[in-house]
């Protein structure tokens, strides 16, 4: 028994529209077909095979995001993503290096997600 792969990651959102928006143009992910759900959503390419689910309707009583929950994603530059949202006008933590020698920039979605930018 052996795990293949990190399919996808998959997160709740309030409002489907505008975080298509913010991880089209903001992170520049691909938009990918998504079968017809009875809920709103839309799915994102993550790299060659992984995928990001946003899924657009509230669950209860969902806890607040918890500061130490986050995904990352390996770009190739860093420093031209720190320049991208600099351009922009996005919010996000300078560029840091982990004590692995990675460099490291945090920021988050419309609906407070954490998603870390990195590169060796």
């Amino acid at each position: 028994m052996k795990i293949h792969e990190l399919n996808h990651v998959a997160i709740h959102v309030a409002d489907v529209a505008r975080s298509s928006v913010f991880y089209r143009e903001v992170l520049r992910l691909e938009n990918l077909p998504r079968p017809a759900f009875d809920f709103p959503g839309a799915w994102f390419r993550l790299g060659s095979v992984q995928e990001l689910h946003l899924i657009g309707r509230v669950i209860g009583n969902v806890p607040p995001v918890n500061s130490n929950n986050h995904f990352a994603l390996r770009v190739e530059d860093v420093a031209a993503w720190e320049q991208h949202l600099r351009d922009i006008g996005a919010e996000f933590r300078p560029k840091k290096q982990r004590p692995d020698g990675a460099w490291q920039i945090f920021l988050r979605d419309p609906d407070g997600h954490i998603i870390e930018l990195f590169t060796f």
